[in-house]
């Protein structure tokens, strides 16, 4: 029987915890870094676009947060391990990983080239693992486990139309989530993935904005598209320590857009 004197409220407090996101200087992974900073994690802010990073890194530190700004192409290995070994230098060591880094471009299947194939699974699948790995080894090394969040989407499980090989790649990294959660139980890696809908964000808003765009929004069951904070609980709960028992999970974030 659980001690009523023992029940009290969650927090999502990260104070003392290093985060690392990938893919933030737009978007979704912007905005996991603010919420995170603002959490109390210590951040490391990765991506390609270095003045995007240090524009956030101020934002950051007028909110009292405190951020590292480090270059990162998550599609190069030597890229990865610099930027790993950076960010523990400069922070600590890496507590929580969001693998948030992605692309996408809309072509029917019979338009993909090779060239825009490769460059798709290199980026969603083959960065995505080996920044988790890259990561996860340095957790294995220090025995003090972490959580490993994965950014998949809804199409991971279900067609979505002119995006084939997108929905491809994030079943990849939503199977990637299972194993490497299955892999590393025992060394107290907690690995989940988020899998969220229709989005508005910075890259996809001139689309929504369309004729076509609008069509689209009304085939969802509440016709509205999902804002960026309504991922913000989501992430809390799987960087923090209240999800222990939590790992394998995806978590599908839509709004009913894939029912």
């Amino acid at each position: 029987m659980t001690d009523t004197a023992d029940i009290s409220l969650p927090s999502f407090d990260l104070t003392g915890k290093v985060a690392l996101v990938t893919g933030a200087t737009s978007g979704l992974g912007r905005r996991f870094a603010l919420i995170l900073a603002k959490s109390g994690a210590s951040v490391a802010i990765t991506g390609r676009r270095v003045d995007r990073l240090e524009t956030l890194k101020a934002e950051i530190t007028s909110l009292g947060g405190k951020a590292l700004a480090v270059a990162l192409d998550v599609t190069d290995p030597a890229s990865i391990k610099a930027c790993v070994e950076a960010a523990e230098q400069g922070l600590g060591p890496i507590n929580i990983l969001v693998n948030n880094a992605g692309m996408n471009v809309q072509a029917m299947a019979h338009e993909v080239t090779p060239e825009g194939y490769d460059t798709m699974f290199d980026t969603n699948v083959r960065g995505a693992f080996f920044m988790a790995q890259a990561v996860g080894n340095r957790m294995i090394a220090r025995g003090e486990g972490g959580r490993i969040i994965n950014i998949a989407s809804i199409g991971a499980f279900t067609q979505l139309p002119g995006l084939t090989i997108y929905t491809m790649t994030k079943a990849a990294v939503a199977m990637m989530t299972k194993s490497l959660a299955k892999e590393w139980a025992r060394k107290n890696i907690n690995v989940n993935a988020m899998c969220p809908g229709f989005i508005e964000t910075e890259l996809n808003s001139e689309w929504f904005q369309s004729e076509g765009g609008q069509r689209q929004i009304k085939t969802f069951p509440r016709r509205r598209l999902g804002q960026e904070s309504d991922l913000d609980g989501t992430l809390l709960l799987l960087a923090s320590d209240h999800s222990r028992f939590i790992t394998g999970s995806l978590f599908t974030a839509d709004d009913g857009q894939s029912l």
